[in-house]
């Protein structure tokens, strides 16, 4: 073993501590080499030796520590900055009458008994960047296939709306009717990008900050998936987000950089606009942000691009030979450039150049205009074209460009770089005219003196449009559109369905493990069998979904390059490049965001996938609630299992793993259709019809969430006489009670059903009650469906009324009706107003906790004997019991003592 004098002493970032020095003789010929250089030629020129070594070293691939971060300049060099194909003129003619039309538009929208407002700044500090990636990359879907997938910053929706304005795609009622979508219809325009509102042009939902970053990663992956299993050749398809820099101080716009790393995601460009302001400051005042993104980045395993400043500055670096400029770049903090941002060349000199001679003799020749104009890269469209074009050409590697602006540029000294841009949405007359000099439009002073100011469109016959038509053409159409090109699936015929309709016998299983052996079933047919995407996060086993690693695999572009250790098992685990399985690690985000992209594959590629999404119920929508809004908004389709799911049954688990409320977080998602099914052959008819809606004839932009249970039970038959319009619909008559005289009803969902037949007995035979036990198979749809019966009635008072299909249901039932479930008494409480009778519900309100399930229901009062107090309690205020039994019931089953309940069924795997 080497001792300490024989090893290297020194560890400087990341270099190896445990490699003898084979030729020490050598090694410090090469150290004196660096000191002499440092003596004769200073710091900046060792430093500059010393990155042209490591740059040769990878050229030869020699393998170095990458640097976390590099000079405050550009990536790509002058010298290698390629041939610039358009007409540099032309292009700013149309980019200077976009971002004219897209803050009229705002500030319109802000007139006088409007007020609906906007947001002007972020385009402003980002046409450059836009206008480039229309005129030279953005592929459509012309040719058939789903061309390129854009990710817009969601605050410059004026912008991407003004430039289709140009090109006759939307009107100018269209533009008058930004943000006014229902009073302005058929022409309003929706705020920022929602499909939900306009589904024939944006694709992507992308406002909620933090989403777009972590939903292009995975949009990127579902194409390579897509393209390893032969469902669409996506293989021309590259996926941009524009993102601000502020917007990555969000978990999401990070948390999943090395998948997109991991697995070579060169098909992904990040775009991160940094004009160094939030939305109410700047981002990092103290500090750099781009320098840190590139750090992050970097450690991440991305190709970094940075475009810091535009041609201006070219001449001034090309004379920095002692590096003292870059030194001052490298230096000075994201706070003071936002300063200079708003201050005149004679500052700039002052305070940039002025404390060293060398700098501002650097500048002795310019004047203080020329000084104020040195500008940012993010504005300069041949270096833009020189990154994005290099990101495009990049291997093995996803890309990310920071690239630098002002926010508000070209709006006015009152808009540029100020703290208060983002909330600034009207511009005064004085505003207009300067921006209008500045853009040199030709709109005369008395149009912005009297009203509204114009809009300005150069004519359709114009070179700028005819330019941007036929730049689109090249490209394979216009963007954004969202085309819904795919058919409807050959569905599964009955007999599919008809294992799980048998029940399980004597063998007692969990609704999770009948899901599972439905979807076995489902992913053997011929049609859409290869369609399903199977989603978890990490826990395949948890529930019971091992079973398909033999057959489905785990998707990994790499494939499976070590022996599993459980390679002797039957259910070994198992990764494939063809895997059907994505095992997304321990990330919910992430999950969610694969179930998006697959879910909106029928319109993204005109393929339709079948996602199957399968997580702890707790950690579903509480977790990523924000995600199944955008889902929504997305018009995705697809399957969510909330598994594990209820306050009692995860015993064990405790407080932070008990689900007593997802499925009324469910009910606040319009797009969200959300079931808590008791039995395998109630999942089978709600699965069956859901495919219908999402993927028969006449598909409906929803999705479904099914609330299963890891507690084992036996599952009876289907009944001959089964109501499967029931089931749909959300509540049937599971069970008629056959012996007492006092009629009374219990409604129940998912696992609470069983305690609910059981109460039935109890009260029959202890008590004369007879209840009937009804399944409640979706309380979040009965009340969907009586809120739009109100909603029709209340429009239409002279037709016929119309009655809630609950109400119709339980027309005719005798007594009071408990209802119960393993959730928050809000979840049933949610139809109380339409069922036709006295209504009392039991559930589990609180935090959960660890105990056995016994005692879990019984200490929320949910279990059968808490059913029968309740339904006793409900007898007696009607007055068909005496309330001496109450006492007398509570005293029977010892209900004030949580440890004198029976334990239940202890564990319980999926």
């Amino acid at each position: 073993m080497a001792s300490g004098s024989d090893r290297n002493p020194i560890i400087i970032g990341g270099l190896p501590s445990q490699v003898p020095d084979f030729d020490p003789e050598e090694t410090q010929e090469w150290l004196d080499s660096l000191d002499a250089a440092v003596d004769e030629r200073g710091r900046e020129r060792a430093r500059y030796l010393m990155l042209r070594l490591i740059e040769r070293a990878r050229e030869k691939r020699v393998a170095v520590p990458e640097m976390r971060s590099t000079d405050y300049v550009n990536t790509i060099p002058t010298r290698a900055e390629p041939f610039f194909p358009g007409n540099e003129e032309i292009e700013r003619k149309i980019l200077n009458a976009t971002r004219w039309n897209a803050a009229v538009m705002v500030s319109r929208a802000q007139r006088p008994g409007i007020g609906v407002g906007g947001h002007i700044a972020t385009f402003a500090s980002s046409a450059s960047l836009y206008d480039v990636g229309f005129n030279h990359f953005f592929r459509g879907k012309d040719e058939g296939d789903g061309g390129d997938q854009v990710f817009f910053q969601g605050h410059a929706s004026p912008g991407i709306y003004a430039r289709a304005f140009l090109l006759d795609r939307l009107s100018e009622g269209n533009l008058d009717g930004f943000r006014q979508e229902k009073s302005k219809a058929p022409h309003g325009l929706s705020s920022y990008p929602h499909p939900r509102l306009m589904p024939d042009f944006w694709e992507f939902p992308t406002v909620s900050m933090g989403l777009g970053p972590i939903g292009a990663i995975y949009q990127a992956r579902m194409n390579r998936y897509m393209h390893a299993r032969e469902i669409a050749d996506t293989s021309k398809s590259h996926v941009w987000a524009f993102l601000g820099d502020g917007e990555m101080d969000e978990p999401e716009s990070l948390g999943q950089l090395t998948i997109a790393a991991r697995e070579g995601l060169d098909n992904l460009t990040f775009v991160v606009n940094c004009n160094l302001q939030r939305l109410d400051g700047p981002v990092r005042g103290n500090g750099k942000v781009i320098q840190e993104l590139e750090s992050v980045f970097r450690g991440a395993g991305w190709n970094v691009i940075k475009l810091i400043w535009d041609r201006t500055w070219d001449p001034l670096l090309a004379q920095d030979r002692d590096g003292i400029l870059v030194n001052r770049m490298n230096t000075t903090p994201d706070g003071q450039f936002q300063t200079y941002a708003t201050e005149s060349g004679a500052y700039i000199r002052d305070h940039f150049f002025g404390d060293d001679q060398r700098l501002r003799a650097m500048v002795e020749g310019m004047t203080d205009d020329q000084i104020l104009h040195l500008g940012r890269g993010g504005h300069d469209h041949k270096k833009i074209y020189a990154a994005f074009k290099a990101a495009v050409e990049h291997k093995g590697q996803p890309t990310v460009i920071l690239a630098k602006t002002v926010k508000g540029w070209t709006l006015g000294p009152n808009f540029e770089g100020r703290n208060a841009t983002h909330q600034m949405k009207k511009l005064t007359v004085d505003d207009l005219k300067g921006f209008r000099d500045r853009l040199h439009l030709p709109i005369s002073d008395k149009e912005l003196e009297s009203g509204a100011p114009p809009y300005y469109h150069p004519g359709r016959d114009s070179e700028e449009i005819q330019y941007m038509h036929d730049r689109r053409l090249g490209l394979g159409g216009y963007v954004p559109t969202r085309v819904v090109r795919s058919k409807p699936l050959a569905l599964p015929d009955a007999k599919t369905y008809a294992t799980v309709k048998k029940g399980s016998g004597q063998q007692s299983i969990a609704t999770t493990m009948a899901f599972v052996r439905l979807l076995k079933d489902l992913m053997r047919d011929k049609e859409i069998g290869k369609r399903f995407v199977l989603i978890a996060p990490d826990e395949y086993r948890t529930f019971g979904m091992d079973s398909f690693f033999p057959s489905a695999k785990i998707y990994n572009p790499l494939g499976q390059q070590y022996e599993s250790v459980d390679r002797e098992l039957l259910l070994a685990y198992k990764e494939s490049p063809t895997g059907q399985m994505l095992h997304d690690g321990i990330s919910e985000a992430g999950c969610t965001a694969s179930l998006i992209a697959a879910g909106s594959a029928y319109a993204t590629h005109g393929e339709p996938l079948i996602p199957v999404y399968v997580f702890y119920s707790m950690f579903g929508f509480q977790r990523t609630g924000d995600q199944f809004w955008q889902m929504s908004d997305q018009l995705a389709r697809g399957f969510v299992l909330g598994a594990t799911a209820g306050r009692t049954t995860l015993t064990g688990e405790g407080l932070q793993h008990a689900d007593g409320h997802s499925q009324l977080l469910a009910s606040t998602n319009p797009g969200c259709v959300a079931y808590d099914p008791a039995f395998g052959f109630e999942i089978a008819h709600i699965v069956q019809d859901g495919l219908r809606r999402m993927y028969g004839p006449d598909s409906e932009d929803v999705f479904y969430y099914l609330t299963v249970y890891n507690e084992p039970i036996r599952h009876p038959a289907e009944p001959a006489n089964v109501d499967a319009e029931g089931i749909i619909k959300g509540v049937y008559r599971f069970s008629e009670g056959t012996s007492g005289s006092i009629p009374a009803q219990i409604m129940a969902s998912g696992v609470a059903v069983p305690w609910a037949v059981e109460a039935q007995k109890l009260l029959a035979e202890d008590w004369n009650v007879k209840a009937d036990v009804w399944s409640a198979t979706s309380w979040n749809e009965l009340r969907r469906e009586a809120v739009a019966c109100e909603e029709h009635n209340l429009l239409h008072p002279e037709e016929e009324q119309r009655v809630p299909y609950v109400t119709r249901k339980l027309a005719g039932a005798q007594g009071p009706f408990v209802a119960v479930s393993d959730w928050m008494r809000a979840v049933p409480d949610q139809i109380a107003r339409w069922v036709p009778g006295t209504y009392q519900s039991l559930g589990a309100d609180g935090f959960g906790f660890a105990d056995t399930r016994g005692a879990a229901r019984r200490f929320f009062h949910i279990d059968a004997q808490s059913i029968v107090v309740g339904v006793l309690t409900e007898l007696a205020r009607e007055g068909k019991v005496d309330r001496s039994v109450l006492k007398q019931a509570i005293d029977r089953y010892q209900l004030l003592d949580v440890s004198a309940a029976d334990p239940g069924a202890a564990g319980g795997d999926a």
